[in-house]
């Protein structure tokens, strides 16, 4: 149940905090107070949608945070859960389970287990076809839960059976496709041959080989110079200089200067021309390591990083083909079994529809009688059983709740279903039924009193009186037949400060609640109408008496 309510900065909500108590709590005011805008915060704690317009005026950050006492919930610490969700201007969400942030699908995920809301909101898990079948089989009880033990113990081992038979390639034509691709991969990486660390090897002479192209390249163009164009020039200058060497000394050192230049060069030029002898370069040899290299690295891009990963893949290869090859026996026998299991589950389904096809008649039958009782006389509630192609967890049928509301209307979906307050006493009318068995424990009802008075308006508050046995109600009204079923009356009024609007609550008292009572019923107080409201409350008095048992309330 919801202990505690905070809403922060939503609309005409400036800050409020809201105590709500077990069995049914009944929330009214003036129009336009804020009772839709207090539903709304629920809806966004609740996971719902919401549009940064609804944050106040003037604000930047809307919060809601919800108190909840669930002591057998497994995210309970002493039986409390804290929930909260802010959202800011930009949109940006802040969603916390017990201060450990979540995603807003987490949250919703969460909360779709304890809170539903009627009304205007699609979030309640009798929407959800999900639930269905899981409502239908609850309420069938032990009859069905023997039959559907047995059947899901079938079920696990037909899928684990399943998904060997399937990673065991099962299926011929997939088992011949992955074996020949298998095989194709070994033959491509035994046809290269590689040795462990060759592309290293190959790679360092690969090196060495442009490097010595690259030396001989360069020595060629040296040794050209010098035994063709220098050579001759130094030749062609000595032979001048000796033309002239007597005529003054100073030519005739030149001269010898020149001539020891020559000869030097000449050496150089004979040293340079050993040195390109000794540089070993093999074109052919070149191309060859560079289509090993290439081969290598195309495997590397299919099978591994290094040579040692491919090999090691390759093993890999040949473990997978061998036990390909030698699966045949093993899914044979998988088969066998699946079969075994397929005309077990196959009786076990038509025995769950059978029970599923008596037991929604008569859950049909109760909440149309629900329906005629809450001035719904011509609607037609159906728990349709819908046959599956494949055996699943429901077996080989599931449920869907369909409705009719008018005479002469086909059956639709509950999600389908436009009006709010329609909506709401269809829901009203299930969850009656099925309060003994409903697991969420927080029912929110709004405008349920939607076009409804006299014997219907009296009917909606015996049945939520009813609910509230079992859950903790929360129900906005603008009937006073409602309201006086109240156990916890909570008043919803504005209040002026500082020009600015505030949305504000207070949990009457019985002398208040009656007040409350009479003003919804007439308009004004006075005394014959807070003649009706008492008379309305010991009514309601005079019932809690004779079912104390809903009248018990947990203490904070």
């Amino acid at each position: 149940m919801i202990t505690t309510l905070h809403i922060k900065n939503i609309g005409i909500i400036d800050d409020i905090i809201i105590d709500l108590n077990k069995g049914l709590n009944v929330l009214t005011g003036e129009t336009g107070a804020g009772k839709t805008l207090i539903v709304d915060s629920l809806g966004i704690i609740a996971g719902g949608r919401f549009s940064k317009e609804m944050i106040r005026k003037g604000q930047n950050v809307s919060f809601v945070e919800l108190g909840l006492y669930l002591p057998e919930n497994p995210n309970a610490i002493d039986g409390n859960i804290i929930v909260s969700r802010e959202i800011n201007t930009a949109g940006k969400n802040l969603c916390k389970i017990n201060g450990r942030l979540v995603t807003v699908n987490e949250l919703k995920n969460f909360m779709k287990n304890i809170i539903d809301i009627h009304g205007q909101y699609d979030n309640q898990t009798l929407m959800d076809t999900e639930f269905h079948t899981k409502y239908l089989d609850k309420f069938i009880g032990e009859n069905i839960k023997k039959t559907k033990d047995t059947y899901l113990e079938l079920y696990n081992e037909y899928v684990e059976l399943k998904n060997r038979l399937k990673n065991n390639y099962g299926d011929e034509i997939e088992k011949q496709r992955k074996l020949d691709l298998l095989k194709y991969q070994q033959k491509e990486i035994k046809a290269a041959n590689l040795k462990p660390s060759e592309d290293e090897q190959l790679e360092e002479k690969r090196k060495i080989i442009m490097s010595s192209e690259k030396v001989a390249e360069s020595l060629n163009t040296v040794s050209n110079n010098l035994e063709g164009t220098i050579i001759d020039v130094i030749n062609d200058s000595i032979r001048s200089l000796e033309k002239i060497e007597d005529v003054n000394d100073k030519y005739n050192k030149k001269l010898i200067e020149l001539k020891n230049v020559y000869y030097e060069v000449q050496e150089i030029a004979r040293d340079i021309y050993s040195m390109k002898e000794d540089v070993y370069f093999d074109e052919s040899e070149r191309n060859q390591i560079e289509e090993r290299l290439d081969e290598i690295y195309s495997l590397k891009r299919k099978y591994g990083n290094t040579i040692e990963e491919i090999l090691e893949y390759k093993e890999r290869l040949e473990q997978e083909i061998d036990k390909i090859e030698n699966l045949d026996e093993e899914n044979k026998k998988i088969k066998e079994r699946i079969n075994e299991i397929e005309e077990k589950m196959n009786v076990l389904c038509e025995e769950i529809k059978i029970q599923r096809t008596k037991n929604a008649k008569i859950l049909n039958g109760k909440i149309n009688v629900e329906l005629e009782q809450l001035e719904m006389k011509n609607a037609r509630f159906n728990a349709k059983i819908i046959d599956d192609n494949e055996f699943g967890i429901n077996g080989k049928c599931h449920v869907e709740f369909v409705i009719s509301t008018n005479l002469g209307e086909e059956e639709k979906k509950l999600n389908k279903i436009a009006s709010g307050g329609e909506m709401s006493r269809i829901m009203l009318a299930i969850k009656t039924v099925l309060s003994d068995i409903d697991e969420v424990p927080v029912l929110i009802f709004d405008e349920i009193d939607t076009g409804i008075s006299g014997k219907a308006a009296n009917a909606v508050g015996e049945k939520l009186k009813k609910i509230a046995k079992k859950h903790q109600v929360l129900i906005v009204t603008h009937l006073a037949t409602i309201a006086a079923q109240g156990e916890f009356n909570y008043y919803i009024y504005k209040e002026v400060k500082e020009n600015k609007t505030n949305t504000k609550i207070k949990l009457l008292n019985e002398e208040e609640t009656i007040k409350e009572i009479a003003r919804i019923a007439s308009g004004d107080i006075t005394e014959i109408s807070l003649s009706h409201a008492r008379e309305l409350r010991k009514k309601r008095v005079a019932w809690a008496k004779q079912n104390k048992k809903a009248f018990t309330y947990w203490v904070f």
